[in-house]
């Protein structure tokens, strides 16, 4: 019999299961729609903004370039008219011959008749001493008066500078108002034997003619005036021979540049009132043009453009607006579609059920389909990767509790892994320890150092731990360990730290009998220099009697071992940079590397100070060469920590090969100490081989 299916329930919110022949957009399609038609419309009005907000600057650049252009047109078009004169009158002077200047009535004739004279409304000539020979007024010559002529001052200025001389407006109303230029006249050996002096009308077209103040603008003006600040030419007659300081635009910029001497320069201004005065010098005559503009007049047909661009884009802005909108709803589809299917299934119904919803999903281009087979799929995968990783899990634990030793794996010091023998020596249950602080677990013994501090600086300065520590067991009692943690990420202990656990009780107790205290240092719990001596002796020893048992001799062949004796480089510096404590931790830390390098094969012995010895029974010198070569890689590799500061050390060694017939300890040790002296030498780093002197060596 086959199983009734179940209705499909309603959708929550009470939507209906089948809705009727169409279907609409969710929340995030109608968030996206506005999001749509805010930003079509924030970046239309915004684009809007910036165009008009740039075309002010741009359009105000445009009329103040004109402008400029304009003032430099005419200053130069000035100064060709003032040069040109002034050639004119230079023609002049040249032409008239010295020995003219002690005949009047010739030079009047001459001055009459020479066409350049003609170009000026009246010329005078003097001599050196400043008095005026001849005076012509157009055609007509006219005798000088005793008080002198018009001319007389200007002559005498360039009779005194023996150059060209423009002078300043000589006249009190615009009709009277006169220019005199005046050049000196050169003998045979270039001394000034007189002057000319030509006289123009200021308002006459050689040169400052009516048409000068065009082109006309709205709201725009030239202006001529003198470095004195007196106006020569002006649209408005009346304010010629007037001030410049109390011309509008003029005013503001005279102050603000410190008079008219300033403008000789080339110079724009843009004024608080929207008023832009740019200016331009001629240099001889020292006469500024200027030019006031009102910006307001060139900027009014931006602002009615503006405006009516403003219509033109809300209608634009709108319409793709619209379009926008429209086009997102088609592209959306989908999305709704998955949507429905999502609220289908959540409802406890099937998608198939819904026959409305599967013609829409053929129409899609599959986007829902392959999404929801997507999900399933990374459902299913991340299922097998948990079953997996439950497995890995399982054979993990399965190889901890087959070790012999006690290991845990911790997380930010909180235990996450843990097995069965670390379990058995501090008396909890697995799940007593997991999730707990390791270093919660370790006693802090009366009068004792903060364990846990040393632990972390241990860390912080090593990169790892290696030592006692006294663990709290669960029945409260303290139980010695020997623990090693190294980090599972070489420099980031916080992302995880493998401890090594070993029962170290019995070890300890040893070291607290008297007889331990005697032959072993007890900085570094090595043994001292006095059990070196002792055991080297033993090997020594036990070698002879073994050859002797054998052959009555030692053989030279067989290799008795090799001793290393060693000095820590540089260790000096971190004494005295970072403290004794620091350099005491280095000994300690360091004979932990050594023994954990050595432990298979030989023991390490603490001579003293900074030095070590290494002894490898039974090892031939190639093979303690390589093991020295291992040794000095290690320890240059560790650079330990000190207030902020690294460290780097290194081990220069010497090798001496315990070879046969050698009986006597103190004569190893010494060859063994030159050996090392010889690296030392040497550069330090590195291994020097040595050899015990034999008897025979020293025979006579």
């Amino acid at each position: 019999m086959t199983p009734t299916q179940p209705a499909a329930a309603p959708l929550r919110g009470g939507a209906p299961a089948d809705p009727p022949g169409g279907w609409a957009p969710g929340p995030l399609v109608r968030s996206l729609l506005l999001l749509v038609l805010a930003a079509t419309l924030a970046s239309g009005v915004l684009s809007i903004w910036l165009v008009s907000r740039a075309s002010e600057p741009d359009t105000l650049q445009r009329t103040v370039g004109r402008d400029n252009d304009e003032v430099e047109l005419v200053a130069r078009m000035l100064a060709s008219k003032i040069e040109q004169n002034q050639r004119v009158l230079a023609a002049l002077a040249d032409g008239i011959a010295p020995a003219l200047l002690g005949a009047p009535a010739a030079l009047h004739g001459w001055l009459q008749q020479d066409p350049g004279a003609r170009v000026f409304d009246s010329v005078a000539v003097a001599r050196a001493d400043g008095g005026v020979v001849a005076r012509v007024r157009g055609a007509r010559a006219e005798a000088a008066e005793p008080e002198g002529v018009p001319e007389s001052d200007t002559l005498r200025q360039v009779l005194r500078a023996g150059k060209p001389v423009v002078s300043g407006v000589v006249g009190s109303t615009p009709a009277q108002a006169r220019v005199v230029f005046a050049v000196p006249m050169l003998g045979a050996q270039g001394r000034v034997v007189g002057a000319v002096a030509g006289t123009l009308r200021l308002q006459s077209q050689s040169l400052l003619p009516p048409a000068l103040a065009l082109p006309l603008r709205d709201r725009s003006r030239f202006i001529v005036f003198t470095h004195d600040g007196v106006i020569l030419s002006h649209p408005q007659p009346d304010r010629v021979l007037t001030g410049a300081a109390e011309e509008p635009g003029l005013q503001a910029v005279l102050a603000r540049e410190g008079g008219a001497q300033a403008l000789l320069a080339p110079g724009v201004r843009l004024l608080d009132d929207g008023r832009v005065v740019s200016w331009a010098g001629v240099a001889l005559p020292r006469w500024i043009v200027a030019r006031v503009s009102d910006t307001r007049a060139s900027l009014g047909p931006l602002v009615a453009a503006q405006q009516r661009a403003w219509w033109l884009a809300g209608w634009s802005i709108a319409a793709v607006g619209v379009l926008a909108a429209l086009a997102l709803l088609w592209l959306m589809r989908p999305l709704t579609l998955l949507r429905l299917q999502a609220r289908s299934v959540l409802s406890g119904g099937h998608p198939a059920a819904l026959p409305w919803l599967r013609q829409h999903e053929r129409r899609a281009p599959g986007e829902v389909s392959d999404v929801v087979r997507v999900f399933a799929r990374l459902v299913e995968l991340r299922r097998q990767q948990q079953r997996s990783s439950d497995v890995l899990k399982r054979q993990l634990q399965e190889v901890l509790d087959h070790t012999p030793l006690g290991i845990a794996l911790t997380r930010g010091e909180r235990i996450e892994v843990v097995n069965a023998q670390a379990c058995d020596l501090l008396g909890y249950a697995p799940a007593q320890l997991l999730g707990r602080d390791l270093l919660r677990l370790v006693a802090q013994l009366p009068g004792d150092e903060d364990v846990i501090a040393r632990v972390r600086a241990d860390f912080a300065a090593h990169g790892r731990f290696k030592g006692e520590l006294p663990l709290l067991q669960q029945d409260g009692t303290t139980l010695w360990a020997r623990v090693q943690g190294e980090p599972a990420h070489a420099g980031e202990p916080m992302r995880g730290v493998v401890w090594v656990l070993e029962d170290g009780t019995a070890e300890r107790e040893s070291r607290l009998q008297q007889d331990w205290e005697r032959w072993h240092d007890p900085l570094t719990y090595l043994p001292n220099r006095a059990a070196l001596e002792r055991r080297l002796q033993v090997l020594l020893s036990e070698r002879v009697d073994r050859a002797a048992r054998r052959s009555g001799a030692v053989s030279d062949g067989e290799a008795s071992g090799v001793l290393l004796y060693l000095d820590v480089d540089h260790f000096t510096v971190i004494n005295e940079v970072a403290g004794h404590n620091a350099g005491d931790d280095v000994l300690r830390h360091l004979s932990r590397l050594l023994e954990a390098e050595v432990r298979q094969m030989g023991w390490v012995a603490r001579l003293g100070g900074d030095e070590f010895a290494v002894v490898l029974p039974g090892a031939t010198p190639a093979r303690a060469s390589a093991v020295a070569d291992r040794l000095r890689m290690v320890v240059q590799a560790w650079e330990p920590a000190y207030h902020g500061r690294t460290f780097t050390i290194g081990l220069s060694i010497g090798l001496v090969p315990l070879e046969p017939g050698v009986t006597d300890v103190s004569a190893v040790l010494t060859a063994a100490d030159m050996a090392c002296y010889a690296a030392k030498r040497a550069g330090r780093d590195r291994v020097e081989l040595g050899h015990v002197p034999q008897p025979a060596d020293h025979a006579p």
